[in-house]
């Protein structure tokens, strides 16, 4: 019978009408624990810089409502948990609410979503049995206002509703909140609504105790048979994002509501941490917020639901250094309060949200675990028909070391992009190159672009396209130099493959 009932579930889930009806798109959530908070023009200036084009607000605060107006940047606000139970109880306080918050704002400022509290049932359980009437009543008083279809009404859920959300198939929501989630997700499917969902990696990855993975918690790229199996329906999970997104769906269908969108209305991880947080790292913010940025942006979807849209607010715009709680609490931010960025997102050719790079300083470096091969020839294309001057690459010069086809790559690709003027399209090489905001410059072989040690600007002249010098100065190197014969013979091939 057991297996029957996840047979059933399955082929509902596998009919499901959960479409994405827009692209997906990234936001970030903006949080006030702050000891220096930033004006509201100074926060909507930081936002159109990054272009940021949709925002999560903790509450509804006049100055940024009237701050945001007329940007076209879409806004979501929400009703603290502390307002809750006044509204949940009493339809009238509800509607002065949107009132005094919504319609006194829009349309100049594009208010596309309301959140109702924020995990109110893990965090305020005493205001659960009033939620849903909050919940409705908003939902009224935006009818009522004529901007029902506008804006939509949720509320944020953390992941930690899940039980047993491994398998995904298998997941299902604590039964004893079912009083309350099942009339809220009628009311999310009759109005058009989304289920609004918390995903932490960063704590699920904590808390296994070493079960996951840090890869796997960071959407680094992982072999097949170290990816995660749902024995239930053979799909292949490489990331506990996607893992809790599916697990949501699938513990929906369980209370028999398949056709709700899911958006996550929080992600990230924490730069800094305590002694005991060791994981809490530049690297790892980096590498989480990036791969996310670009796992979303890219329509990928999920593996239950391909190209299903799965929008996410990163949490978070700053750093809060008031936020009670441990050293990593206060450092979720993509900011300090002054705008500069806490780390330089891998973003650059992935779009043009969140571009933190206020340098612009950009570098093309041959990718890691690629064919040896197809770098050598790349390289060889670089330095012979790419017109790229490869002397520095020569024994006894700056960049001869490391000897390798990986470093000599790196700096022959580089100095093409920056000639060619840093177009995304001359960072490819075959797929074998990619763009990075990480200075591979090291002793005293200083690529093009580079800061350099004293912080200015290195000078490296690349020649010209039509210059007849460069290839003629390149030699190959792969374990020691191979004979010219063979420049020849891959300068040949590489034309064919590049050009």
């Amino acid at each position: 019978m057991a297996l029957l009932n996840i047979l059933i579930l399955l082929l509902a889930v596998s009919s499901a009408a959960v479409k994405a009806d827009e692209d997906p798109f990234i936001g970030v959530n903006i949080g006030t624990d702050l000891s220096d908070m930033p004006h509201p023009t100074q926060v909507v200036a930081l936002l159109k810089a990054q272009q940021i084009r949709h925002v999560r607000l903790y509450n509804a605060d006049r100055g940024m409502l009237v701050a945001l107006a007329n940007t076209g940047i879409q806004v979501v606000v929400s009703v603290p948990n502390e307002q809750l139970l006044g509204i949940g109880q009493s339809n009238s306080t509800a509607a002065n609410w949107v009132s005094k918050n919504i319609v006194a704002h829009y349309p100049a400022t594009n208010i596309t979503g309301i959140c109702v509290g924020s995990e109110v049932l893990t965090a305020l359980p005493n205001a659960a049995p009033v939620l849903v009437n909050a919940m409705r009543f908003i939902q009224s008083a935006l009818v009522a206002s004529d901007l029902d279809r506008q804006i939509k009404v949720s509320t944020p859920l953390p992941s930690s509703l899940l039980l047993d959300p491994f398998p995904p198939s298998q997941a299902f929501f604590n039964h004893s909140w079912n009083p309350v989630l099942v009339p809220m997700l009628n009311l999310l499917q009759s109005t058009g609504s989304y289920f609004m969902l918390n995903i932490y990696p960063y704590y699920d990855y904590i808390l296994s105790n070493g079960v996951i993975p840090l890869d796997y918690a960071l959407f680094k790229p992982l072999p097949p048979n170290k990816e995660a199996v749902d024995s239930n329906t053979l799909v292949h999970y490489s990331n506990v994002f996607d893992a809790t997104v599916d697990a949501t769906y699938f513990a929906m269908a369980s209370l028999n509501f398949t056709n709700i969108p899911i958006i996550v209305t929080e992600s990230g991880w924490p730069s800094k941490g305590d002694s005991n947080e060791p994981d809490a790292t530049l690297e790892n913010a980096n590498t989480y917020n990036s791969n996310l940025i670009r796992h979303v942006l890219n329509k990928t979807g999920t593996p239950k639901h391909p190209g299903v849209a799965v929008s996410t607010y990163i949490y978070e715009l700053y750093n809060e250094d008031t936020k009670p709680g441990p050293l990593s609490e206060k450092n979720w931010g993509l900011f300090d309060a002054n705008g500069d960025p806490v780390y330089i997102l891998h973003l650059t050719g992935a779009g043009a949200v969140l571009a933190n790079d206020t340098t612009n300083q950009t570098y093309c470096t041959a990718k890691d675990g690629v064919d040896p091969k197809m770098l050598q020839a790349a390289l060889d294309w670089a330095c012979g028909v790419g017109k790229v001057d490869c002397s520095p690459l020569q024994q006894g010069k700056p960049c001869y070391e490391p000897d390798n086809v990986i470093a000599h790559s790196t700096y022959a690709f580089d100095t093409y992009y920056h000639q060619m003027g840093k177009s995304p399209e001359a960072c490819d090489f075959n797929g074998v190159a990619a763009i990075t905001t990480t200075d591979p410059s090291h002793g005293s072989c200083m690529f093009p672009g580079s800061l350099g040690r004293n912080g200015s600007s290195v000078n490296i002249t690349a020649p010209s396209m039509n210059s007849t010098s460069a290839s003629s100065s390149y030699r190959i190197y792969s374990n020691g130099a191979l004979r010219s014969i063979l420049t020849v013979i891959r300068v040949l091939i590489c034309s064919v493959i590049f050009l």
